[in-house]
């Protein structure tokens, strides 16, 4: 178990909101003349694509009762190609730094009281099946599980919670849309801890621009079926600038958003600041 009431990790990183938001700018410019931008930008905005990627994505929550937390997920995409199916694997790891109760994120879906905590949270893999010859609806399913990896009760549910996933997504010449969807239920795991049963919507839609640049908003509204009623639903609203583009022969994407939370559960955080930073593996 990781000492509690440590600096964030976008600290102990270097990273703030400001030094982020330079970061990107800085290296998207010194990139400007790279090739490559603009031709992988479909499969990255494509969740269930036969890419190899491994993003990171840290993210900062503010106006919370107890104050901020730091988020850095850890989220590598995996597909593999048997015969005419895309077997695309996607995992969530994240590091969770707390100055107590953590509200309405979908890695913690039951709020738990304490003084803090910094460690790694309940950890979470999905299996995407998906024709490789598509039409205009692109679509994968299969079964996620959530595991409670988290160093820390105030992290993780303490419970094996599994259910079904989906995607679907089209993708016209402006970019690309459409919508990922999750149910878990706890199946196992602590019996002094409440069971969960917990909803993920996850719109998003993407504007290509020149030079590998888009626009983004790709919101993660969260429904946790175990709360009181007015403090199920989680409910963010806004969006970003990202980038695709290559330091010298490694593809990058690129994200920085914002979003403000519009329905939210009592001590939930007001809005959040996401960065992400995603190398990518053509095959």
């Amino acid at each position: 178990m990781l000492e509690q009431n440590t600096l964030p990790f976008a600290s102990v990183a270097g990273f703030t909101p400001g030094v982020v938001s330079a970061a990107l700018l800085a290296c998207s410019l010194s990139a400007a003349a790279a090739e490559g931008g603009g031709d992988l930008r479909a499969a990255v905005q494509n969740p269930i694509s036969s890419l190899y990627s491994l993003p990171f994505k840290f993210q900062f929550d503010y106006g919370a009762d107890n104050g901020e937390a730091s988020f850095l997920n850890i989220q590598p995409v995996l597909p593999v190609t048997f015969g005419e199916w895309n077997f695309v694997n996607r995992i969530i790891a994240p590091l969770i730094d707390t100055p107590g109760q953590v509200t309405g994120i979908p890695s913690l879906p039951e709020p738990i009281q304490g003084k803090g905590a910094t460690g790694l949270g309940d950890i979470n893999y999905s299996l995407f099946l998906s024709p490789v010859k598509t039409g205009k609806v692109i679509w994968g399913a299969g079964p996620s599980i959530t595991m409670p990896t988290a160093t820390d009760r105030q992290l993780g549910s303490a419970k094996w919670s599994a259910g079904p996933t989906l995607v679907l997504l089209t993708q016209p010449k402006w970019g690309s849309m459409g919508v990922l969807m999750r149910q878990l239920w706890s199946f196992a795991g602590d019996s002094n801890r409440n069971e969960v049963s917990q909803f993920l919507l996850e719109p998003f839609v993407n504007y290509n621009l020149d030079n590998g640049w888009f626009l983004i908003s790709d919101s993660v509204l969260t429904a946790n079926w175990r709360a009181d009623s007015g403090n199920q639903w989680t409910v963010p609203v806004g969006g970003g600038v990202g980038r695709v583009f290559k330091l010298g022969n490694q593809a990058i994407n690129s994200r920085l958003e914002a979003y403000y939370n519009v329905v939210r559960p009592d001590g939930a955080p007001d809005w959040q600041i996401a960065f992400t930073w995603q190398f990518l593996f053509p095959k």
